[in-house]
């Protein structure tokens, strides 16, 4: 039988690792739209594009990709959303509103995930937006199935739909996007903190009709905790692991050296990655910025670490074999001492016949394992809606600011900085890498 004439399947599964068989069906339309945006050449994208960026060179499992996560949050969300539904038959219109939503999020990531954004000063919230309001394939395909689906969707993500609950299921402190990437991160890095009480969470889920919001009964609460302890160890062991900053130093040092040599003549590369480097100041088109992806910067930075641009042959091969700079971390110095001890290995680096600017610097992770900002957690208790934090201690904890200081510098250089840290009179365990 010829392809064209072949029958749509009944169903379509993908077997993820974390939630098993999900499974569209044809006969359901909202799942038949969900099947025709996977299949978009956007949204295929997504497979060469790694979750956690350069973060496989700290862990060496995290390989997973922006696909395999928007695909899981879908699924997640498509739980949620049923067992709401069940419960308030009210939310019955919003369903694909949250399907889409929770499958198209991430679908403008661009090369290396958030480190792009770092890199090239790129939101990729504005081009999930752009993308499914100017990309015909996806546009036409939520037109098709609903008019003015398409403003719905991007309604969740500016959280301005008239129903909050269907944003906050998809973009908020309590969300299926965060579920999901703690649960798969943690996986993919073999770190055991992302263990989450899924099943608890979800079965605690209420929505609360005369606000449209999203909140949380008393019996999950336990649960929730867990959650967002679970979500500060991660930020804190994961996401901001010295390792990974030390990557996307390089990466952005990559980069800036790159773009200063196209601009004087001095670099070879594609339309795609020239195109990339000139911006912001020449703004990209939405073809342009879907033809980048890891593969094609990654080829870029195997290209360039031939370059008789010596400094960008030394950051990419730096990248490419994994020799990162080392970490120290001065979070207990003085932001004046911090400076200071900077100043001190960048004018030692110069006398070594180093660029201090290019192989040195101070860098600051900050995070906080709860903040009341899009609504909060709100919890039924006692007949009233309460914030989270004003029932737990543990999250009055978690909502306090954890910020780190972090020195950059080559590992050859680390006996000097050893000595000149030892002046300051704090021990060296803070030393990474």
């Amino acid at each position: 039988m010829p392809l064209e004439s072949r029958p749509p399947k009944a169903s379509r599964s993908y077997h993820d690792p974390l939630h098993g068989a999900i499974t569209l069906h044809a006969s359901d339309p909202d799942e038949a739209l969900l099947t025709q945006l996977i299949d978009t050449p956007a949204f295929q994208r997504l497979r060469r594009i790694r979750q956690l960026g350069p973060a496989s060179l700290t862990f060496h499992g995290a390989e997973s990709s922006r696909f395999t996560h928007s695909l899981g949050v879908m699924a997640i969300a498509r739980r949620a959303f049923d067992q709401l539904q069940r419960r308030y038959p009210e939310l019955a219109p919003h369903r694909a509103t949250v399907l889409v939503a929770a499958l198209l999020h991430d679908i403008g990531h661009g090369p290396f995930s958030h480190t792009a954004e770092e890199v090239f000063g790129l939101e990729h919230e504005q081009w999930t937006r752009r993308i499914i309001r100017e990309l015909p394939e996806i546009h036409a395909a939520l037109e098709s199935h609903t008019q003015g689906l398409s403003e719905a969707v991007e309604q969740v993500y500016t959280h301005a739909h008239p129903v909050a609950l269907v944003w906050q299921l998809v973009s908020s402190q309590l969300d299926c996007d965060r579920l999901d990437y703690l649960l798969r991160d943690s996986y993919f890095t073999g770190a055991s903190y992302g263990q989450l009480d899924l099943d608890r969470i979800l079965m605690a889920l209420r929505f609360e009709a005369d606000s449209g919001r999203l909140v949380v009964a008393h019996k999950g609460l336990s649960a929730i905790e867990h959650y967002l302890v679970v979500r500060h160890f991660m930020y804190v062991q994961v996401y901001n692991h010295p390792k990974n900053i030390s990557a996307t130093w390089l990466l952005e040092r990559a980069f800036e050296r790159a773009r200063s040599d196209l601009l004087v003549g001095k670099l070879e590369a594609d339309p795609t990655v020239t195109a990339w480097l000139l911006t912001p100041d020449r703004p990209l088109t939405l073809e342009t910025y879907l033809s980048g992806d890891d593969i094609v910067f990654t080829y870029h930075l195997q290209r360039w670490r031939q370059s008789p641009d010596l400094l960008l042959a030394d950051l990419c091969r730096r990248y490419l074999d994994r020799d990162l700079l080392k970490t120290l971390e001065v979070t207990r110095l003085s932001v004046d001492q911090q400076q200071s001890l900077l100043d001190t290995v960048q004018a030692y680096l110069e006398e070594q016949g180093y660029s201090g600017a290019q192989y040195s610097g101070l860098r600051r992770t900050w995070s906080r394992g709860y903040t009341t900002y899009n609504q909060g957690i709100c919890v039924y208790s006692n007949n009233a809606f309460v914030d989270i934090k004003d029932l737990s201690p543990l999250v009055q904890a978690l909502s306090q600011p954890y910020e780190r200081t972090w020195l950059l510098y080559p590992r050859e250089i680390h006996p000097w900085v050893q000595e000149a840290w030892a002046a300051y009179g704090v021990g060296s365990e803070g030393v990474r890498g």
